[in-house]
């Protein structure tokens, strides 16, 4: 057993559950070798200044996005939704190109990495600087996320986007969409200069299609017959009303299950957002072992309705949790708002919780870590030997975190501190972040500024 270097931890999240004095051994490929619990600390580890938790998956990025939070409210002088936001993230992606895209993505992956996440699903579709329609073929933009993820530290699952149209029946891209579009032919050419790319960074490399609206049913076929990506398929689906709307109008079926009936569903899927379900579709969507990609905070933001969590998970539905828009950078903010959603419908607490007497907390922890970790195509997640050393180190100086025992260490983390906690985060066995700073924080602010400054100007 190669053992590169030694974690000592007073109190870790194990995958089998909570456990004290544990040294953890990592070898040179950042992979997990060994974990002896009741162990005590030698002078060759590292010991950790609070308790340790895996990193959470991130689902759900639209890493360009970073640069317009808190631009877009402003009240319109109509009914304010989704559909007019919409008009606000056209006009950024008109003015941004690619060192802007590759700043602000390197940018929001580090406040990722603060807020608690060690990976992150990139859907990618803005594919082409506004000047550079007809001439690009999208594999300069893809190329500057992956850079950026590598810049920051964080791990990456690339899910390049087919988006071909502006509505349901194969409407012509409006203006504002030139930059995210491909054809078919173009798009799989795309996949196939990027697998090597993707292979030599370790980054996994699946496909998205943007939603029902953006592809008709024979370039859907087409571009998931042709498999040039064997790692996870992801979609937006059922986000909004009007979109439940359109696609009855159009097929005469609800999103999902119009998704379901025509198309292969099953554990390599992850259905974004999914709001709109009735109890038959909440049901055939947990069964067919897809996972709900959730995002609270950007669904609260755009007013899109609250996922109905509670009957997922009794159906035995999987989820994960997402940032999208990036109103929000931290796994407590999205945990804290999706189980506040489901207690503001309901009006009741304590919703999403594996039984009686168990905490919300580690409930939540649980699901999104698998669910997520299934979403990203990495089979394997937590602390555990054979998975991937990454994980997060609470504040122990905290009084919250210090006087808190097991399950509640989580519960005050998502329920009391949010990033406060945060403290240390170590991905693929290196520590990105250190006392709840990145190691390139200067720089990468700075950097960013002065890239929105450019962007406003």
């Amino acid at each position: 057993m190669n053992v590169g270097q030694t974690l000592f931890c007073e109190r870790v999240l194990l995958a089998e559950g909570w456990a004290s004095d544990v040294t953890i051994g990592i070898d040179s490929g950042a992979t997990i070798v060994s974990i002896q619990p009741d162990s005590t600390c030698d002078s060759t580890s590292t010991r950790l200044s609070g308790p340790a938790v895996p990193a959470l998956q991130n689902l759900h990025s639209h890493a360009f996005q970073r640069a317009m939070a808190g631009l877009a409210e402003q009240a319109g002088s109509t009914d304010d939704s989704f559909w007019t936001w919409r008009e606000t993230m056209y006009r950024l992606v008109s003015r941004m190109s690619p060192d802007d895209v590759e700043v602000v993505t390197t940018k929001l992956y580090s406040e990722l990495l603060k807020g608690g996440f060690g990976h992150v699903v990139e859907f990618h579709y803005f594919h082409h600087a506004l000047a550079e329609v007809g001439r690009s073929d999208g594999f300069e933009m893809s190329a500057r996320i992956l850079r950026a993820a590598q810049t920051a530290g964080i791990g990456l699952t690339h899910l390049p986007v087919f988006y071909a149209h502006a509505g349901f029946g194969g409407l012509d891209p409006n203006a504002g969409q030139q930059p995210f579009i491909h054809g078919v032919d173009s798009f799989l050419a795309l996949l196939d200069r990027l697998e090597p790319e993707c292979r030599a960074a370790d980054v996994r490399l699946g496909l998205a299609i943007h939603s029902l609206r953006a592809a008709t049913p024979d370039e859907m076929s087409a571009v998931l017959s042709a498999e040039r990506a064997a790692g996870p398929i992801h979609i937006h689906v059922a986000e909004q009303e009007r979109e439940v709307e359109d696609c009855l109008a159009w097929s005469g079926r609800r999103p999902v299950s119009y998704l379901l009936d025509e198309f292969p569903v099953d554990d390599r899927w992850c259905a974004i957002h999914a709001t709109h379900m009735t109890t038959e579709e909440t049901a055939r969507l947990a069964r067919s072992g897809a996972v709900a990609g959730l995002c609270p905070a950007t669904e609260a933001n755009l007013g899109d309705g609250i996922f109905p969590a509670t009957d997922f998970v009794d159906y035995g539905g999987r989820l994960g949790i997402g940032t999208d828009s990036h109103v929000a950078t931290s796994v407590a903010e999205e945990l804290r708002l999706l189980e506040y959603g489901q207690r503001l419908r309901d009006r009741r607490r304590n919703r999403v919780v594996s039984g009686p007497g168990a905490s919300v907390g580690r409930t939540l922890v649980d699901a999104s870590l698998a669910g997520g970790a299934q979403a990203a195509g990495l089979g394997m997640s937590g602390i555990r030997v054979g998975a991937r050393a990454d994980l997060v180190v609470l504040d122990g100086t905290n009084p919250f975190i210090a006087a808190a025992t097991d399950d509640q260490i989580l519960d005050r983390w998502i329920f009391a501190l949010g990033n406060e906690a945060v403290r240390d985060v170590m991905v693929r066995g290196q520590f990105v972040v250190e006392q709840g700073r990145h190691r390139l924080e200067e720089d990468i602010d700075r950097n960013f500024e002065r890239a929105l400054r450019k962007l406003a100007s």
